[in-house]
């Protein structure tokens, strides 16, 4: 395994992979740091690609991460990522949605759990989901950097296309 930090506006950032994948991205603020292990070897080659696309993110030219990813966690757990990768970049949706787009609307309790177990802060983008009245509610990272990120994302979105109408 190998790791790296790298700091951001948010604060420094721990990435952690295994030579062929990203496994791990920990926020400065988590709720639940996890140690790193002794056996793990800094190397900033194995990361540099993930390192150039987060300095990007943040420098608002990147909208999304192209990175092999290995996540560990349960089936249902796996199933709410890959729903987090399809909010687009600059937007919000609630729980219940996110519950309802895997298929579960009843399950908003659990989607919340699976979304604060995302060991992929920020690529598999956790921050992108918010309370059903609008409001930021929990992020591992504290909601000071779920608010930078979503305010990031809002300065640097695309423009909608012009068209003209008749």
């Amino acid at each position: 395994m190998y790791y790296d930090t790298l700091d951001t506006p948010i604060g420094r950032i721990l990435l952690v992979g295994n030579g062929e994948a990203l496994i791990r991205v920990d926020l400065p603020d988590a709720r639940h740091p996890r140690p790193l292990a002794p056996e793990w070897r800094r190397d900033r080659t194995a990361l540099a690609e993930a390192r150039r696309q987060f300095e990007a993110y943040f420098d608002g030219e990147r909208i999304d991460f192209d990175l092999p990813l290995a996540p560990e966690g349960s089936a249902f757990r796996r199933r709410v990522w890959n729903a987090l990768c399809d909010i687009p970049y600059a937007s919000t949706i609630s729980y219940a949605e996110l519950a309802r787009r895997i298929g579960n609307p009843k399950a908003s309790r659990a989607v919340g759990l699976a979304n604060g177990a995302n060991p992929l802060a920020i690529v598999v983008p956790c921050h992108r989901v918010i309370g059903a009245d609008g409001s930021l509610t929990g992020y591992g990272g504290g909601l000071p950097a779920k608010r930078f990120l979503l305010d990031l994302e809002r300065r640097h979105a695309p423009a909608a296309p012009f068209a003209l109408t008749s």
